[in-house]
């Protein structure tokens, strides 16, 4: 059996470059693809700020104001086919400021709430979703099953 191939570009913006380890982010979302049995799969992680997030959700969700982490999924829309067996994913956008703020009201590191959203955000471009509660259900326990499996 083959080992999974990932190419997972990791993005960190300054000044969150000495604050987040593009090495940690990728080996995170690999662990989650993994586990997910996905075979083969390119996806790109962003660190950024606040202010990135909120015109990213008001331009593309329609909610002024800044959030957690977005998804942009490649597999929405019509179909296509890759000429090769690679799942080209999207990406997963995230605001340091914001999981350092929510980290802090949580009582953990801000390294655990990244790991979090990361999980989160992958879960999302696989398909996952938590609009209605029976989803939601579904989806917070495969968040919770990769993150116990992460430490």
């Amino acid at each position: 059996m083959t080992a999974p191939a990932y190419d997972i570009l990791v993005t960190v913006d300054e000044p969150f470059a000495a604050l987040v380890d593009p090495a940690w982010a990728s080996a995170v979302a690999g662990r989650a693809l993994e586990a997910e049995a996905v075979p083969q799969a390119e996806l790109g992680i962003v660190i950024t700020d606040d202010e990135t997030l909120r015109r990213l959700n008001r331009d593309y969700a329609g909610e002024d104001h800044a959030t957690d982490v977005l998804s942009f999924s490649l597999r929405e829309g019509e179909p296509f086919a890759a000429p090769d067996a690679v799942d080209r994913l999207g990406e997963v956008i995230i605001s340091y400021e914001t999981a350092e703020r929510q980290a802090r009201e949580a009582g953990h590191p801000a390294e655990a709430e990244i790991e979090h959203l990361l999980v989160h955000g992958v879960l999302h471009l696989l398909g996952y979703d938590h609009a209605r509660p029976e989803e939601e259900i579904v989806m917070r326990a495969r968040e919770a099953e990769l993150l116990g499996r992460a430490h």
